[in-house]
């Protein structure tokens, strides 16, 4: 039998292709094996995914979790929230961050006893610093069990000036959430399948909704651990995505600006629904959610990081979100970074 020198080359070509991105693979494999060696060890680990670029180039699941499965992203929804109301105010439905929560809830705010609630602003909310009682911790649950949760989270007391103070609520995003869906005038879900995750290659998955068919702002959000990526790689590519902004420069870069600081640590700062995090020398902006769901977003590297996490109550949790944050940076970020000044 011959074969003709051209199937040859053509042979050879392919060889050649399928050994380089083995090699590639294996080389993939090298570089994360300690961070595979330290996620195997964690009990609550449901996935770890590293993408370089708009490359994937490590991805595993861990204790019998199944890729396909959507993680409930439990606060780490916020940052989705933050996005839409980006987008919302590219798209000139909200004028800006600097409109008067008052003016979507006239009826709530106006015979309010305090008229300092008057000023609550967008951007207020978005960073946490409504001046309003917490409808998170200690309130949570008579929070969720209220019969209107937007009413209870308005009626909380000032405890605060507007913009002066950070208090973590999940109310204030959910109040973003029925603010998105009275400024575009459809549900915050059909906003989001429309104007971001259909232009990211997929459809909103399961998303809890609050007593008056309101979508729950900054909880109960699922999407798979590569669709997380797929949101995060967004944000490390200025907005962009396949050519298209689908959300500006202007607002990925005002969403990662430290604004607030945490009362949770130092090191810990708060942007547009983004945690900034002093990791390996940086300040990593950090969609964070109960139990560690975490997405990182670190330009200096040019790197995404996703981790999904069991999100029930146990007493593990709180043992595991420390071990979680040191395997990043001691097995991806770190290594990166001394890898980059070595090519400096």
């Amino acid at each position: 039998m011959r074969i003709s020198l051209r199937l040859l080359i053509a042979l050879s070509l392919s060889m050649i292709s399928n050994f380089a991105v083995a090699a590639e693979e294996i080389d993939a494999a090298s570089k994360y094996s300690a961070a595979h060696a330290a996620a195997n060890k964690l009990a609550r680990l449901h996935s770890l995914l590293i993408s370089q670029g708009d490359d994937l180039v490590f991805e595993q699941y861990y204790n019998s979790r199944d890729p396909s499965r959507p993680a409930n992203m439990k606060s780490a929804s916020k940052s989705v929230i933050s996005a839409l109301v980006g987008i919302a105010i590219d798209r000139g439905i909200i004028d800006s961050v600097d409109v008067k929560v008052a003016e979507y809830f006239p009826e709530l705010i106006a015979g309010s006893d305090d008229a300092r609630k008057q000023q609550i602003t967008i951007e207020n909310l978005l960073t946490m610093q409504s001046g309003l009682e917490t409808t998170s911790n200690r309130n949570y649950g008579k929070w969720v069990l209220s019969d209107n949760w937007v009413e209870f989270a308005l009626n909380q007391p000032l405890v605060a000036e507007p913009g002066t103070r950070m208090l973590y609520s999940t109310g204030s995003t959910h109040l973003l959430s029925a603010i998105v869906t009275q400024a575009s005038g459809m549900s915050t879900k059909q906003f989001a399948q429309e104007n971001l995750s259909a232009r990211l290659g997929f459809s909103m998955s399961y998303w809890s909704q609050d007593p008056q068919g309101i979508y729950f702002g900054g909880n109960d959000m699922e999407m798979t651990p590569r669709q997380m990526l797929e949101f995060g790689r967004l944000y490390l590519n200025e907005g962009i995505k396949d050519n298209e902004q689908v959300i500006s420069k202007a607002w990925v870069e005002e969403s990662h600006k430290p604004r607030a600081r945490s009362p949770r640590g130092q090191g810990r700062f708060y942007g547009y629904g983004w945690w900034l995090r002093d990791l390996a020398g940086m300040q990593i902006p950090v969609a964070w959610g109960y139990g560690g769901q975490l997405i990182f977003v670190v330009k200096e590297l040019d790197l995404v990081v996703v981790a999904t996490s069991e999100s029930t109550p146990g007493p593990a949790r709180r043992g595991h979100l420390g071990s979680l944050y040191e395997l990043v940076e001691e097995h991806v970020l770190l290594p990166a970074r001394v890898q980059q000044l070595d090519r400096l």
